[in-house]
């Protein structure tokens, strides 16, 4: 698709729709929303809009989809595939000021946000009512980056990822027109589940401007624990047996020694530096926590436990879970000089031994620092490797464990990404995962957006 470059006429008609304030071409604007978090080269837009409300959005929709100019969602910056790089420039819509929570409906465990509001603020205010949002994917993501690449985190071993959580959308097509999918009902037989297509698709068949999410309500108690292992295929195994002795954990996480030894490092946790799984259960009474908690020790004992920790108080718990979320951060901030790829995988719960024992073994091959860990409740998996900054050689080797880390995962019937998003970086395994249904995704791609517009160069090789 050949799209129009911006010109001084479009900058005047975009300002008569948004106000003069809400629009900017000035070079900090432009560098500060060229680049996502990932490691892919970033491309500066020819424009940053900041819409107030949907009326906003189709507008700006319904001229950029007139004069063929594309244009690409904004939330906060925090993907890790160059889901928000605008690689063809043009507009680039950022939704901080459509950060509002317009409505919290308490007895329906609903809430109304616009896409800008981040899920921290959001938990925030439902902290006092003992309700919040589950997905978390750590970072300070907006419910419409979450919503845009169907983001997970550590508990959607038991609640699910974004789109297990997202009962009605507001969105706007290419062409301006607003259309509003799903309903404010807990199930529904009715028509074609179009929020299961829009969640995930990364902007490329629509803007999202409104939510209503479904929201659950704060256990009373929790229980958790650390479990140490020999070996992270001993650690998987105890992951796979948990899981199928029905036992529901609200999050299993895994982390390599490597991980644990910076986290003791930046945070004085003391961990014991050996492969680690974090466990941890939701449920009404203590005594239930407790006997569901001896069965997850039984279970590690029998796959070589060589320390499992119950009992950890709420703070320990708080910080632990704090430093599992910061975990990106750290690895970054402590290899300065490198840049950082983080694969995401996720394969079916039996095979996860299996995909963690590549991983291992392919970081200690390489040469390059690696970090391996992951959300192990859903078989999703993270191995990070800090490369060189302009090292040819160390990012080939990286590129090709890639490869083989992620032709594995989908030959064990798995996904070449667990919750990242395809953006960019995994644009070139999506014929090798989805063979002929590809064409079709393309083909409702064409249908939603013809002139192809939205956030182009995503998804598609």
């Amino acid at each position: 698709m050949q799209f129009c470059m911006l010109t001084k006429r479009h900058i005047k008609d975009l300002e008569s729709i948004v106000g003069p304030k809400r629009l900017s071409t000035g070079e900090s604007n432009l560098e500060l929303h060229a680049k996502d978090q990932s490691q892919h080269p970033g491309t500066r837009p020819e424009a940053v809009i900041w819409p107030g409300n949907r009326d906003d959005v189709s507008k700006i929709l319904r001229y950029a989809n007139k004069n063929v100019l594309p244009v690409t969602g904004w939330g906060s910056g925090t993907s890790l595939e160059g889901n928000p790089i605008p690689v063809r420039r043009g507009l680039v819509l950022d939704f901080s000021q459509m950060n509002r929570i317009l409505d919290i409906r308490e007895p329906d465990f609903q809430a109304d946000v616009e896409p800008g509001v981040v899920y921290h603020d959001l938990n925030e205010k439902l902290r006092l009512r003992g309700l919040f949002f589950p997905p978390d994917p750590g970072a300070g993501a907006t419910i419409g980056g979450m919503i845009a690449n169907n983001a997970s985190g550590t508990r959607t071993v038991r609640y699910g990822s974004t789109r297990a959580n997202v009962l009605r959308l507001t969105v706007v097509l290419a062409g301006g027109e607003i259309m509003q999918i799903g309903s404010r009902a807990s199930k529904s037989s009715s028509g074609y589940d179009l929020i299961n297509l829009f969640v995930g698709s990364e902007g490329t068949l629509g803007i999202v401007v409104e939510a209503t999410v479904r929201l659950r309500g704060v256990s009373e108690e929790f229980s958790a624990a650390t479990a140490t292992f020999t070996s992270v295929e001993m650690a998987g195994k105890a992951v796979f047996e948990i899981m199928r002795s029905g036992l529901d954990p609200a999050s299993i996480e895994l982390l390599s020694p490597e991980c644990i030894a910076l986290i003791n490092k930046e945070k004085g946790l003391g961990l014991n530096v050996s492969p680690t799984l974090f466990i941890e259960f939701h449920g009404p009474t203590k005594k239930q926590l407790e006997d569901t908690m001896k069965i997850a020790h039984d279970i590690c004992e029998t796959m070589s436990c060589s320390e499992f920790r119950a009992g950890i108080d709420r703070k320990d718990r708080d910080d632990l879970l704090k430093a599992r979320h910061e975990l990106a951060e750290m690895i970054m901030r402590n290899h300065p000089g490198r840049s950082h790829i983080g694969i995401d995988v996720a394969v079916p719960i039996s095979a996860y031994p299996e995909i963690i024992s590549l991983a291992r073994d392919e970081s200690k091959n390489a040469d390059i620092p690696g970090y391996t860990f992951g959300h192990a409740g859903d078989g999703n998996l993270h191995l990070v490797f800090m490369g060189k900054t302009g090292d040819r050689k160390e990012w080939s080797i990286i590129d090709e464990i890639n490869q083989r880390i992620v032709t594995r995962a989908l030959d064990l019937g798995g996904t070449a990404t667990g919750e990242h998003g395809v953006g960019i970086g995994k644009r070139k395994f999506m014929q090798a995962e989805h063979g002929i249904s590809l064409q079709w995704m393309k083909q409702i791609k064409d249908l939603f957006d013809p002139k192809g517009i939205l956030n182009p160069g995503k998804i598609f090789p």
